[in-house]
């Protein structure tokens, strides 16, 4: 195992571009493919890129906010002392291993919004008091932890069958959680990768080839804020410097949370997520000068979601619009049988994953197709949900749209951790498939 992720570190250290480019060369892939493969003119598929390059724009502020406020929650004095007492369980590079994956795969499965922030932060606190680890194997065991999101708690397909008046009701009815996510088949998968994984984590470590990373590197860099010399505050300062004014604003964002989850039960989605790191945000850091100084150095760590996300929704628009992601379904739809068709939609719906980003997008264009073809082919319509949800999860492990907010965390490139979790991919891959096939 050390021999093949030597071998795949290398070859994607030296091949893999950076997420920008790799976007780039992403939407001349499927420019020329719509030609290939459709009847679209040039015109068409540049005319569907552009209608659809600002589609995610209210998803890459979610992403930015996911980033920004998991930053500032972190580094407030409190949750800082609270990484570093779980941190300090690990002694060696190994159990610090294991446990960030373990941390990474129950924070995911709970909500992956809150999954990538804390895997990645508290791979970096691990890094500080683990120093002889390899950092990089460190954040992808972080990112790795990612694989289960789609058959947790806010899995988005399993979340939108469920949910009076969507796509599929009129093809299936509503699915309750307890036939898909709550299933004993999801449930066995989930249980499964929770153990291999980070086996395969920790067996691919090799501390003689490890990179490690200067402890002094990953201290949390707060912005220089003002400091009051003269005796007496101007009312502005003042206000900077009020405690009074944070713990209002907070009471504020706690009476609402405790009141959302009264009224709808433990349902987190991206937005009460992002709130609820903001309003703690604000009230760990004490003063608002404190807040806007974390925030300040948080913002420069965004720049690539704020960039690359529009291409990806551009992508995904000559994707859907040129019939691109129907033709890669139909083409395992037409020699899948009863047995073989949760595998063959669990390995389309990876595919198309690649190019369409979105759970719910994905779900948009292929659950017609998929859903209609399993009916026909007398395949339980909880299982056809299930294959697309992981399909949708599984081929993360090699794409870095999903990884770059722990990347910008970590201060790594995707080709520092894409090397490990291509062999994630292979195992849990392996998993997935024969709990879709046989259980």
């Amino acid at each position: 195992m050390k021999t093949l992720t030597r071998i795949s570190t290398s070859l994607v250290q030296r091949y893999l571009p950076d997420p920008f480019l790799f976007v780039l060369v992403l939407t001349l892939v499927v420019f020329f493919s719509g030609l290939l493969f459709t009847p679209s003119t040039p015109i068409n598929m540049v005319t569907y890129w552009g209608d659809g390059f600002w589609d995610l724009l209210e998803f890459a502020m979610q992403m930015v906010l996911v980033l920004v406020t998991g930053y500032v929650l972190a580094s407030s004095p409190f949750f800082s002392r609270l990484l570093k007492t779980v941190a300090s369980i690990a002694k060696t590079p190994g159990q610090a291993i294991v446990l960030v994956t373990l941390v990474a795969l129950a924070a995911n499965w709970i909500n992956w919004g809150f999954g990538l922030v804390i895997g990645a932060l508290f791979a970096k606190e691990l890094a500080r008091q683990v120093p002889k680890v390899d950092y990089r194997l460190l954040i992808a065991s972080a990112y790795s932890g990612f694989i289960v999101w789609h058959g947790g708690l806010a899995g988005s397909i399993p979340l939108t069958v469920a949910t009076p008046n969507n796509i599929s009701q009129n093809l299936i009815g509503l699915l309750s959680t307890n036939q898909t996510i709550f299933s004993a088949f999801n449930l066995t998968i989930v249980a499964s990768l929770f153990v291999t994984v980070p086996i395969v984590n920790r067996v691919m470590m090799n501390q003689k080839e490890a990179v490690t990373i200067d402890p002094v590197l990953l201290e949390n860099r707060k912005a220089a804020t003002k400091q009051i010399f003269h005796e007496e505050q101007t009312p502005a300062e003042r206000l900077e410097n009020s405690k009074w004014l944070s713990m209002i604003i907070s009471a504020f964002g706690l009476v609402f949370l405790i009141y959302y989850f009264v009224t709808n039960g433990f349902q987190l989605n991206l937005n009460i997520v992002n709130f609820m790191f903001l309003t703690l945000g604000i009230f760990f850091h004490g003063t608002p000068v404190n807040f806007l100084s974390s925030v300040g150095e948080a913002v420069k760590n965004a720049g690539g979601i704020i960039i690359q996300f529009p291409f990806y929704a551009g992508i995904m628009g000559m994707m859907v619009a040129s019939g691109l992601a129907v033709q890669i379904s139909e083409w395992f739809i037409a020699f899948s049988t009863e047995a073989t068709f949760p595998l063959f939609s669990f390995l389309s719906a990876g595919i198309v994953n690649f190019f369409v980003p979105s759970g719910g997008g994905q779900w948009a264009v292929q659950a017609p197709i998929m859903l209609e073809a399993g009916e026909a082919l007398g395949v339980d319509p909880a299982k056809t949900v299930m294959s697309v949800a992981w399909g949708d999860a599984w081929t993360n492990m090699i794409q870095p749209f999903w990884a770059l907010p722990a990347l910008a965390i970590a201060g790594l490139q995707a080709r520092d951790i894409m090397g490990f979790c291509l062999w994630i991919l292979v195992v849990s891959g392996v998993i997935i498939s024969v709990g879709l096939m046989f259980l």
